[in-house]
């Protein structure tokens, strides 16, 4: 008789139930994994039988078909390996008990039976839960935040015969109860090594991005080499709210998936891809795709430094991650979706040698490599950035002043985003936001409609840099703490976007 167990699989970020079936019958001595299964499932009928014989099972003689449900989605990693031996074991009489349909097995197998972690291992827990798992059984792994899986019976195994002995009803494996309050995050904290207040100069661009941390708004910086623009986008992700316990699940598990090590657990991840680095790098993809640069950077920053150099190829995909907040990758076998709502830093020369416009130096360039360095940075990316930042070299001379530390700007930056939550009923920031929702609670009155039109046609600007004003105004007037878009809101987001290098370099080129 065919005997069932529980699994989770993941395409991508996402995962699913995997009925695992097990049916062993005499015949010619074989082990057949059927279900779309990839080079490191079939591979767990070695590991699975040596398990077996840790209990005294032998299978010679005998035929094992293994079943991995729903057919016709593609299986990959040794997640299975616990499910199959659990499975094989209540076919075999080992296991007597009733194995209820929502308890789940995920995990790797040793020779000896050892129960290991795997690959993907936190996404699917963050799946189980979300698929009404109501008990699941895996290895123990020290990146995992179990105390942040409330509402599922976590059961941490160090050996099969631990499964086996808890599930005939004994207690003697090492139960991991949840014990670690929800407000304490034990060797989740990081205090970043860069300050706000050791930045000499640049009030301006300080105030600019404390508006884009606390809306999540999208920056572009230029300036002469040397002027500040890669030490400004350094210390950006030290006034950023630390992160939720949803987001950090999410970014956890990103990292997982692709194979990276993370520094700290609660703080904005940030992401510094050099220039050279190829689009699947940036994007993410693969035979099997990985998470790229982008999704690594989800709930937190991706630094272009030099964006100017990137290939215009690799800047044109960033259209969809920064419109949708999320990047799909379409491969032969499969279509994977990863999330990747970042905050875009972009920091640029304003021509190939950097100094056009420059008081210090004289720029070598022609006008036609100056425009074809612009323009590597297509209309349709630079539509999509809010603030623009024309940075120029601070006198290092300047009188000593006391100068605010990035703790009492992110504390501001936090206060205005829980006006942001609290508006929108989720945790979702104005640049996030679906326009017709903003509109709907935060209306502009007729006289600053009118006001906005009348500048945007003057400048020229398109329909989604109107509405990305509109989003920078209520940002500021949320740090202001005022509950209306404020006509003062208004003109100092029309002033960030008018400090646009496109703009200087035009200038700077005519005098």
């Amino acid at each position: 008789m065919t005997k069932k167990v529980s699994s989770i699989g993941l395409k991508g970020l996402e995962g699913y139930r995997v009925q695992v079936e097990v049916r062993i019958r005499p015949g010619t001595e074989s082990m057949v994994i059927v279900g779309l299964p990839d080079a490191s499932v079939k591979e767990s009928r070695e590991r699975v039988i040596a398990a077996l014989s840790f209990f005294d099972m032998d299978v010679t003689d005998q035929k094992v078909v293994v079943n991995l449900s729903p057919a016709e989605q593609k299986k990959n990693g040794p997640l299975f390996d616990l499910a199959i031996a659990i499975a094989a074991l209540k076919e075999l009489n080992v296991i007597r008990a009733e194995i209820p349909i929502d308890t789940a097995f995920i995990g790797a197998l040793s020779l000896d039976g050892e129960v290991v972690k795997a690959e993907g291992m936190l996404p699917a827990l963050v799946a189980a839960k979300s698929l009404g798992i109501k008990k699941v059984y895996f290895p123990f792994d020290p990146v995992i935040p179990i105390h942040m899986l409330q509402g599922m019976e976590c059961v941490v195994v160090h050996h099969i015969e631990e499964v086996v002995q808890n599930l005939e009803g004994q207690e003697s494996l090492t139960f991991h109860h949840v014990t670690t309050p929800l407000n304490e995050t034990p060797l989740f904290s990081y205090r970043p090594q860069k300050d706000f207040c050791h930045v000499i100069g640049h009030e301006q661009a300080k105030r600019a991005l404390e508006i884009a941390a606390a809306g999540e708004h999208n920056v572009l910086m230029g300036g002469p080499p040397g002027c500040g623009k890669s030490m400004l986008a350094e210390t950006f992700p030290s006034i950023l709210p630390p992160l939720t316990n949803q987001a950090q699940l999410e970014v956890i598990s990103l990292y997982q998936l692709a194979g990276e090590k993370i520094i700290s657990y609660n703080m904005a991840p940030y992401r510094h891809p050099h220039h050279s680095a190829s689009s699947v790098a940036i994007i993410g993809g693969g035979s099997t795709p990985r998470p790229g640069e982008i999704s690594l950077a989800h709930h937190g920053v991706l630094f272009l430094d030099e964006i100017a150099e990137f290939t215009k190829k690799t800047l044109d995909m960033l259209r969809q991650p920064l419109e949708t907040g999320e990047v799909t990758i379409s491969r032969a076998h499969s279509t994977i979706t990863y999330p990747s709502s970042f905050i875009l830093v972009g920091a640029m020369n304003p021509c190939p040698c950097g100094y056009l416009g420059s008081n210090d130096h004289y720029c070598t360039c022609s006008s036609k490599h100056i425009q074809s360095y612009q323009n590597r940075l297509s209309g349709p990316v630079f539509d999509r950035i809010d603030i623009l930042l024309s940075l120029k070299s601070v006198n290092l001379d300047q009188p000593a002043k006391l100068l605010e530390t990035s703790e009492e700007i992110r504390e501001r930056v936090q206060v205005a985003r829980q006006l942001q939550y609290q508006r929108y009923q989720t945790e979702i920031t104005n640049a996030k936001v679906p326009f017709e929702i903003m509109t709907e609670v935060s209306p502009l009155t007729n006289e600053q409609r009118k006001m906005l039109s009348n500048v945007a046609a003057k400048q020229k600007w398109s329909n989604r840099v109107q509405i990305k004003i509109i989003r920078l105004a209520r940002t500021i007037s949320d740090l202001a703490q005022e509950e209306d878009i404020s006509d003062t809101a208004i003109w100092e987001a029309m002033t960030l976007r008018r400090w646009g290098v496109h703009k200087q370099q035009s200038v700077a080129r005519e005098t």
